[in-house]
């Protein structure tokens, strides 16, 4: 059976993993991200590389391709990552560096959310036709959307499911975008604001709401009516017939997509209601960046 490595490249952390044709990850690796500078984030990438390999059975010369998933807009078609948020790597030539790093020839790169998509999309087993949307909701808010086997991409930014405007009270705000109202560092931020503390982060603020806490418990309820409306929107949009949610602050917090799943019901009207029974957290942990992205080389 033929194997890949899959990288889930980020601002904080570079996850690899060995992947087979079934999405099986037979073995897998995790480094720091050194986003101070360009070269010294690609070491940290070859590092992650170099003890995957270390640590496996399975030699290089027997690997089909590496795939990458990385923040922000990349140039697919010449493998170049073009811009990132957390990543100094503007323009950066990934697949040739990793080509040259590896002697491999077959590199596939890609958007974060779109590889860890496709993993989701693949263990769904959707028919070809049917309509699938995964959203991450995490340090950011994004999403992405396939059908018939395709992502829908646009002129190269559909899918930002952060940038929708909602309204939010706890941002003192008439509108705010989606991602600056309902992510992990948003939950934070506002938390911090309502508690006069400084160092209060999304889980402190989630524990808190798990206990009674009434300003907690207030401030996930905004969050998941922020949530709501995002996810109104796309459905209006698209009417998918199932969407997936990934990502640290929702898939560890499953009472959050109950909440918005309460919100959404009071909004849709009977011939969009389908999706309430369609909607599901990932069971595929941090795994679907690694698993899509070596995935996607595979059945290159």
């Amino acid at each position: 059976m033929k194997c890949a490595i899959g990288l889930d490249i980020g601002g904080t952390k570079i996850a690899s993993g060995i992947v087979n044709q079934n999405g099986d990850v037979i073995q897998r690796e995790v480094v720091n991200s050194d986003p101070s500078d360009r070269e010294r984030m690609f070491s940290q990438v070859e590092v992650c590389i170099e003890q995957l390999l270390d640590h496996s059975s399975i030699p290089m010369h027997d690997i089909y391709g590496i795939g990458a998933g990385v923040p922000g807009k990349s140039d697919r078609k010449h493998g170049i990552a073009i811009f990132q948020n957390n990543l100094p790597w503007s323009n950066f030539p990934l697949a040739d560096r990793l080509r040259k790093a590896f002697g491999i020839d077959r590199v596939v790169i890609d958007n974060d959310v779109y590889m860890a998509a496709f993993a989701e999309w693949k263990e769904a087993h959707l028919e070809q036709d049917k309509l699938f949307v995964y959203t991450t909701v995490s340090t950011g808010i994004s999403s992405a959307i396939i059908q018939d086997g395709e992502f829908i991409r646009g002129s190269g930014f559909a899918g930002e499911a952060g940038l929708i405007p909602v309204h939010a009270p706890y941002t003192d705000k008439p509108l705010v975008r989606l991602e600056h109202a309902a992510s992990g560092p948003a939950l934070a931020k506002y938390a911090n604001k309502l508690y006069g503390r400084t160092d209060m982060t999304a889980k402190q603020v989630f524990d808190a709401y798990y206990n009674g806490d009434s300003t907690a418990q207030s401030l996930i309820d905004d969050m998941a009516s922020a949530l709501a409306q995002g996810v109104y929107a796309f459905n209006s949009l698209l009417d998918p017939h199932k969407m997936v949610f990934g990502g640290s602050v929702i898939f560890n917090n499953p009472n959050l997509l109950a909440k918005v799943k309460e919100k959404l019901d009071e909004w849709l009207i009977d011939e969009q209601k389908h999706i309430l029974n369609n909607m599901e957290i990932s069971h595929m942990g941090n795994e679907q960046g690694i698993v899509g992205a070596g995935r996607r080389v595979l059945e290159s």
